[in-house]
């Protein structure tokens, strides 16, 4: 069986969906990899490196595609390339299924079985596997370092001989898996950090990394399924939002990841909180390709308001970092495909609970809403 790696063709796309290191451990496995010339190039993963652990380079896209009986990728194909993979092939990738349910269907008109990494259930057994996690760590990462570059402040407290500088203080709303690395990461730059979520359960989790966890009372618990927040009532969000403007105000660094799947990213920092916040301060955006949780941000812009905030709606963060983005990508996708291979082929077990929570297509039907 071939399992084949495309040159990801998404703009400003510098990941590979398979490095050599997992590469050899699936030809142990029996299992054939096709690598397209230059795959892993962006990543720092040259042609060489991926031949010399047996993976065969292929020059020709369309012979990549035609003889693929399992394309692995990072973005989802174009329709071209769906269009010239066989019948019955298998894909896996960031497929974005809620946000275009229609991809789906036209995966199960072309034949196409396919799972979606962003829907592997996170459970205990899946954490390995759990790739939408160790991308979003690596955008919490990097969003503290674009904000830490573009604050014209130090981050931590220091003491010179011509007076003490005061620690930024760092506000990070959401306590997810990029909230939490963002806040970490915070505090390891010696940012004064604070964070905030709807779900009082993540209290903890925030204290335990040094930062003031902000509460308020929205009436009701907003634990939605699968560890997300659940998308609050009109009436909440209003309420959060006007909370929201006197919090924002006291920081010099705001940033949001505040994400619920399948909607609009909710609107967290309305025009009035940036207008609160003192001039060079700066937001940090991670949900703006959800359309943002600041009401001006522009997606994959940097905007200066009037007063002087920065707001960066830079998407696709784990791409900036590829290589070790490819690495922790690379090692989920084996996770979550070797225990289905024997005798150098694959087998999905659709009635295991990662494989049902991560397909959107089988035999012909899309199961957006269903099970397999």
């Amino acid at each position: 069986m071939i399992l084949a790696v495309p040159r990801e063709s998404a703009e400003r796309e510098r990941r590979v969906a398979l490095v050599p290191e997992s590469v050899s451990k699936f030809k142990k496995l029996g299992l054939e990899i096709h690598v397209q010339r230059d795959a892993g190039r962006a990543a720092s993963f040259p042609d060489s490196a991926y031949e010399s652990v047996g993976a065969r380079i292929v020059a020709d896209e369309n012979e990549l595609l035609s003889s693929a009986d399992a394309l692995l990728c990072v973005a989802r194909p174009t329709e071209a390339q769906i269009a010239r993979l066989k019948k019955g092939a298998l894909l896996v990738g960031f497929l974005d299924p809620l946000g275009d349910p229609a991809y789906a269907e036209r995966l199960a008109t072309a034949g196409i079985e396919a799972l979606a990494v962003e829907k592997i259930p996170r459970i205990t057994r899946a954490q390995s596997m759990d790739a939408l996690s160790s991308q979003s760590n690596i955008a919490g990462y990097k969003a503290v370092l674009l904000a830490a570059s573009a604050l014209p402040k130090f981050f931590p407290m220091l003491t010179t001989a011509a007076g003490t500088i005061p620690p930024a203080k760092a506000l990070v709303l959401g306590a997810g898996v990029a909230g939490l690395q963002a806040i970490a990461t915070a505090r390891r730059l010696g940012a004064v950090v604070s964070g905030y979520d709807v779900r009082a359960v993540v209290r903890e989790q925030v204290q335990s990394l040094g930062a003031k966890f902000l509460e308020f009372d929205l009436g009701e618990s907003a634990e939605g399924s699968g560890g997300y927040a659940k998308e609050l009532s009109a009436e909440q969000q209003q309420r959060q939002r006007d909370w929201m403007v006197e919090q924002i105000g006291n920081n010099d660094v705001v940033i949001t990841t505040a994400l619920v799947p399948g909607r609009r990213a909710p609107i967290l920092i309305t025009e009035a909180a940036v207008a609160a916040m003192s001039p060079g301060s700066v937001i940090v955006d991670l949900a703006a390709e959800a359309g943002g949780n600041c009401a001006l941000t522009k997606t994959d812009e940097i905007v200066i308001t009037e007063n002087g905030v920065q707001i960066i709606g830079t998407t696709n963060l784990p791409a900036t970092m590829p290589y070790n983005a490819s690495q922790l990508y690379s090692r989920n996708l084996f996770a979550l495909l070797s225990p289905f291979a024997k005798d150098g082929t694959l087998a999905l077990d659709y009635k295991d609970d990662v494989i049902v929570g991560a397909c959107i297509v089988h035999d012909g039907t899309s199961l957006i809403g269903a099970t397999p």
